[in-house]
């Protein structure tokens, strides 16, 4: 695969901004010409970290790029800070990550590289705080994606959560209070509990898939939204994995199945350069 890290400032962000993109490579089947001057759109997976991470998180600690080359697709890693995946007006210049994907990063990706605007050729997956920010993507922007894996991670019912779920509750907070209280953040797109329940069943929504290691820290929230689609009637596929905790051998897994789920192949002669 070609691997491009790209240095950009960021209208949206307002700030220098680095993401990481895998690229189809050309294989030796092929010559330049052939290759480079086919004008082929591939599909694309919009790839997001968790806490504390970067665009450069999946490129180290999984095999995302081996993956890529057998699917013969277009990863896009952006870098999110902890924000959540949520526009935060309030810091530095102002950082609007959720509006950075929609209007700055699919045109830049869309307009410079060889990827398929088609909503039937792109996903979009996450771990963790990535997982909850496909959730605000995929529900909020369903018309975007054909595909959506939330992994380690789910749609939180947050007027209990600070009983049934402490430890995630003082980040909650914060969300809240940049929303401008209780009453405006569970009507914003934040929401995602809300609108999983307002889009299920009315066939908008992607091919949902939802993992989670069966030892994983945050397993609770993961499975009580599981009960919560049944009865909701939504769409989606749930799969806890016995033996594995909030990590990177999960998510290496976790990312494979997800592709899988996608129903991604790759071209015969994708990643075989010879």
């Amino acid at each position: 695969m070609a691997l491009v890290r790209m240095n950009f400032e960021s209208e949206c962000l307002g700030n220098n901004h680095e993401i990481t993109v895998i690229l189809p490579d050309k294989p030796r089947s092929k010559t330049p010409a052939q290759f480079y001057g086919a004008e082929k759109k591939y599909k694309v997976l919009w790839l997001l970290h968790g806490t504390f991470g970067d665009s450069s998180d999946w490129l180290r600690k999984s095999n995302i790029e081996l993956y890529a080359c057998e699917k013969d697709l277009i990863v896009v890693m952006p870098s999110g800070l902890n924000a959540n995946y949520g526009n935060w007006p309030e810091f530095g210049m102002g950082f609007r990550m959720y509006d950075y994907l929609f209007d700055e990063l699919m045109p830049l990706i869309y307009g410079w590289f060889p990827a398929s605007d088609k909503r039937e050729d792109n996903f979009i997956a996450g771990l963790s705080m990535g997982g909850r920010g496909v959730c605000v993507y995929a529900f909020n922007h369903p018309e975007k994606f054909a595909g959506a894996a939330v992994l380690s991670a789910a749609p939180r019912y947050i007027p209990d959560q600070e009983t049934f779920e402490p430890t995630m509750w003082e980040r909650t907070k914060r969300d809240i209070e940049r929303a401008g209280g209780m009453e405006a953040f569970l009507a914003s797109y934040e929401n995602t509990w809300r609108l999983a329940d307002e889009k299920a069943g009315t066939g908008e929504l992607p091919r949902l898939y939802f993992a989670c290691g069966g030892d994983d820290m945050l397993y609770a929230p993961f499975a009580r939204f599981e009960n919560h689609a049944k009865e909701i009637g939504l769409e989606a596929t749930f799969e806890t994995i016995p033996g594995y905790k909030h990590e990177w051998r999960f998510w290496d897994l976790a990312i494979q199945k997800a592709l899988t789920f996608f129903g991604l192949d790759g071209e015969e002669d994708a990643g075989n350069p010879f």
